[in-house]
């Protein structure tokens, strides 16, 4: 057996294959002095555009409504008259095309690295737009995707959503990437095209290309030089695991019958295509910013009427939680032009906005009740995003009540939120636990910070200290407590999860599968059990170890 390397798993299921780096991004060539300005100029704009065009074309076909956006907004990037104008000025000094690019973007990168928070996040997106263009220029292969011609593990420093948008399952058996975190574009995207994933995996790229690899997502390794009796062994473990997979079906239960809901993370209507079957649930979040971003004007209460109706016609009569507005300066909104914050994670975001424009709030609740007023059978739940004390989960509920609308909730992902738990339930109907955000907040750790992925990690004893305070007030008052951050779709953590008395999880359409398979391996007394080994554990590492060591094989 070879060695094995560990990093921090992402999802379920173990993946045999050889890996296939993503091709390096181009070298810059030694600079050179420019003599035709306008030739020099022409290569640079010709790459913008074929790269902006090749962006638009993407996101047409790109069934993801999150990522969709973000390919949206990189094209526009691309094809900014800003950029190719500072282009140009760097030519018309001499400077050669590779070098302008790179510098003009380095610029681009530094102003939304300093914005922090999203548009830091599109800075990072940045990088891979400048090596793409500058490839164009020289005339190189362009980086992204390999096509070794036949199934294999994608292996990269870090996956761009350019990247991932290119992803296809039928030939990506697993992702492997050098950084990243558990709250990762990588991570996430792995969670939602089911596949097992390694991040943060020291010496991944060291690996030649061709390498035999065993990935196991629930372990967090990857196993190297996979080969013999080894490789049929694994290969015959994964072919049972699809098997399991395949017969549990039905709604999400434990063993012995405990019901713990698993619904659907949606951005769009057309996020439920090919999953509303008898074992659909509902929806446990309805992404509603995506109607927003992007825009220089706001969508119309109409427009939000007709958007809404689509996705509870596409429910079929099965709950839907709807997630009002969640934007701000970390999120920016084009046309609302609202002026700069020095640190937008801690600034006027989600339900804050309503202190400063009202209206938009409303308008949104208006919506969504003439919505569910012209989709018979609708069963719609709204909840209000980063919301801190009581008070403001009843002002609230107050004002859905006011439109019509019956069930309103709130989101806990600030500490203040969860440490309140109890009397935020008596002011609404239910709670929902953004853990990406609840971490962040929790730990003082920036989402987008790499180097703080540690703290990340939503197996962290004290996150979970926090969600389990949720479910007890739950308990408590008859009312029920949801995940819908990206820890609902660990197979193991849904078990935790299950045993502090969590009622539903919310997830990507392709992680269902395997967090009902390993929900109904278990017993309400061994998640119990899981739950408590979890929360007593000293660090995240700790906690997932004793987890999975107690429980292996089971389900997983």
């Amino acid at each position: 057996m070879g060695e094995t390397l560990r990093g921090l798993g992402v999802g379920s299921g173990v993946a045999v294959g050889p890996i296939a780096k993503r091709g390096a991004p181009p070298e810059l060539p030694a600079a050179h002095p420019v003599d035709d300005v306008e030739t020099e100029a022409r290569r640079a704009r010709d790459a913008l555009v074929a790269v902006s065009a090749d962006l638009a074309a993407r996101a047409v076909r790109c069934t993801d409504p999150t990522t969709k956006a973000v390919l949206d907004a990189l094209s526009m990037i691309a094809a900014d008259p800003d950029l190719d104008e500072e282009v140009r000025s760097l030519i018309e000094a001499r400077t050669d095309a590779p070098h302008a690019l790179h510098a003009a973007f380095e610029g681009y990168r530094e102003l939304l690295a300093q914005a922090g928070d999203y548009l830091a996040e599109r800075a990072g997106d940045l990088a891979d737009i400048r090596d793409r263009v500058i490839a164009i220029v020289l005339g190189v292969p362009v980086p992204g995707i390999p096509d070794p011609g036949e199934p294999f593990v994608l292996v990269a420093d870090e996956l761009s959503p350019v990247d991932t948008a290119a992803i296809d399952t039928s030939t990506v058996l697993a992702l492997v990437t050098e950084r990243g975190g558990a709250t990762s574009h990588t991570a996430i995207v792995a969670r939602s095209l089911g596949l097992p994933c390694v991040v943060a995996c020291p010496g991944i790229m060291a690996l030649r290309d061709g390498t035999v690899v065993a990935v196991d997502a629930a372990a967090g390794t990857v196993e190297v030089g996979v080969q013999g009796a080894r490789l049929v062994e694994l290969r015959a473990e994964g072919a049972d695991r699809e098997a399991r997979l395949a017969a549990v079906g039905g709604p999400g239960r434990t063993a012995d019958g405990r019901a713990v809901a698993l619904l659907h993370n949606i951005g769009a209507a057309a996020d439920l295509d090919d999953v509303v079957d008898a074992s659909f649930e509902g929806v446990g979040l309805f992404r509603t910013e995506l109607l927003f971003l992007d825009r220089t004007e706001r969508p119309s209460v109409a427009e939000q009427r007709d958007a809404y109706a689509r996705v509870l016609r596409a429910a079929a009569g099965r709950k839907v939680v709807v997630r009002t507005l969640d934007a701000g300066a970390d999120k920016p909104l084009p046309f609302l032009a609202r002026r700069a914050e020095p640190n937008p994670a801690l600034g006027v975001r989600g339900l804050r906005l309503a202190r400063e424009l009202p209206d938009l709030l409303d308008d949104q609740l208006r919506a969504l009740a003439d919505a569910a007023s012209d989709v018979p059978g609708a069963e719609v739940w709204v909840m209000a995003p980063m919301v801190s004390t009581p008070g403001e989960a009843a002002a609230f509920v107050t004002r859905a009540r006011n439109v019509g609308l019956p069930k309103a909730g709130v989101m806990v992902e600030v500490p203040a939120a969860a440490l309140r738990a109890r009397e935020l339930l008596v002011e609404c109907d239910f709670l929902s636990v953004g853990t990406n955000d609840l971490a962040q907040y929790t730990f003082a750790a920036d989402r987008l910070e790499s180097s703080l992925q540690d703290l990340l990690d939503p197996w962290q004893p004290a996150l979970l200290g926090l969600v389990a305070s949720c479910a007890e007030a739950g308990r408590l008052l008859d009312r029920p407590v949801g995940i819908c951050g990206e820890a609902a779709a660990d197979p193991q953590l849904a078990v935790v999860f299950a045993g502090m008395g969590i009622t539903s999880l919310s997830m990507a359409a392709r992680a269902i599968p395997a967090v009902r398979l390993a929900l109904a391996g278990r017993t309400t007394a061994e998640c119990d059990e899981a739950a408590k080994l979890a929360l007593g554990s000293v660090d995240a590492a700790s906690a997932h170890a004793v987890v999975a060591g107690r429980h292996r094989g089971v389900g997983s």
